[in-house]
């Protein structure tokens, strides 16, 4: 870092978009920290069938390579990438790691270690115990074996909201914890498609009112709370249409059954994952969106939605609940199928409000959310880290 360019390593185990945002979210990361002055690659594994699109990434600088995942592919194992961090890792001055319990980190760890290289470990939730308690015991033995150690030799942890610091401080082995906000580049929500784009390709959203739903459909996304409260909200409203909009990660069968115990598939439509101008479409196609997680450290679809206007209810496990509360952004109900219920209804039944919503949701976004304002200080940390300074400024 002589010239003052800080020399950034992200490591991850997929870009697979199926994993959900914090593929996304690294790659825009990456970006951001280019654009603001720093020299950023990016080593993975080409685990996954549907990678995010790094032609952005790569024009604007940033160095991406891919690795291929051997046995066990659950672990994300890549002998090849083991050997392009040990080659790589002595050439930088920060390596920025993310997530947890996955053969990357062991590696990363070590090769720290050896070569005096300090990192910050992003967590992606890990550490909130509702996700701390699952399979315990199989994180137990990873804990005992590398990860506790990861986690104490850390030059930080990289939180994206106070909250998630919060809940994860009674586990996290390192008090030295980083706040800083996943953000958004906002150019790509400037042209939305037409608000008849979604309904061409799912013609039975036509002439209803959209209640969407948009991420993995997975256990902790709450979408037990959500088709209950929906049915409920339905009766009354019948020209709502709710839009699950997301790769199947374990739950699809269980909404569907619970869609047809409460017999209103006609007005439920599942689309997969959706990329590109299609994602894009769902939120034109939207008057209200929903994410009634039971842990989520920060919700990068949460803020897609504010950029695009549309009015977010979100639960109060949702790590961003706090500043979008704070900022009179959307509605934060807690995780409980009856006040969701509330919600929808009162925002159905109110455009008023709905507009209001909408026009704080842009200007919160554009102050806490994007990624022009967040590059610069993500830089700066980096620098920071890497002339191993106190990092006061970004503390929890």
């Amino acid at each position: 870092m002589s010239d003052g360019t800080p020399r950034v390593l992200h490591v991850l185990a997929t870009l697979d978009a199926a994993s959900g945002g914090p593929a996304k979210a690294a790659v825009d990361m990456a970006v951001a920290a280019r654009r603001a002055g720093a020299d950023v690659a990016i080593l993975t594994t080409d685990f996954g069938s549907h990678p995010v699109d790094t032609a952005a990434a790569r024009a604007a600088g940033v160095r991406v390579e891919s690795f291929p995942v051997a046995a066990p592919r659950f672990w994300k194992r890549s002998p090849a990438l083991a050997d392009a961090l040990a080659a790589e890792i002595p050439r930088v001055d920060v390596v920025h790691l993310h997530s947890l319990y996955l053969y990357h980190d062991w590696v990363v760890g070590a090769l720290c270690r050896r070569h005096g290289v300090p990192y910050l470990l992003r967590p992606h939730g890990t550490l909130d115990p509702f996700m701390y308690r699952r399979h315990r015991w199989r994180k137990a033995a990873m804990d005992a074996l590398f990860q506790n150690r990861v986690l104490r030799d850390a030059a930080a942890l990289h939180f994206t909201a106070a909250d998630e610091a919060r809940l994860a401080r009674p586990v996290a082995h390192n008090p030295r914890a980083v706040v800083l906000p996943l953000g958004m580049h906002l150019a790509e929500f400037a042209d939305l498609p037409a608000a008849d784009h979604f309904a061409a390709a799912h013609p039975e959203t036509h002439g209803r009112r959209v209640v969407l739903f948009l991420g993995r459909l997975n256990f902790k996304k709450g979408l037990d709370l959500l088709v209950t409260a929906f049915a409920e909200v339905v009766a009354a409203v019948p020209d709502l249409h709710l839009v699950l909009a997301g790769p199947d990660d374990g739950m699809q069968a269980k909404v569907e059954a619970w869609v047809a115990q409460r017999d209103i598939g006609s007005s439920v439509t599942f689309t997969g994952m959706l990329r590109g101008a299609d994602r894009l479409a769902a939120y034109a196609a939207a008057e209200v969106f929903v994410l009634p997680s039971y842990s989520e450290n920060f919700g990068i679809s949460v803020v897609g939605a504010m950029a695009c206007g549309v009015p977010v209810i979100v639960s109060d496990r949702v790590n961003i609940w706090r500043e979008i509360d704070a900022d009179d952004a959307g509605v934060v109900v807690p995780c409980d199928a009856e006040a969701l219920a509330c919600a929808l209804r009162a925002l159905a039944d109110a455009p008023e409000s709905r507009a209001a919503l909408v026009e704080r949701a842009r200007a919160s976004v554009a102050a806490r959310f994007d990624w022009d304002r967040i590059g610069p200080r993500l830089v700066a940390l980096y620098r920071a880290v890497a002339a191993r300074q106190p990092l006061d400024a970004w503390a929890a």
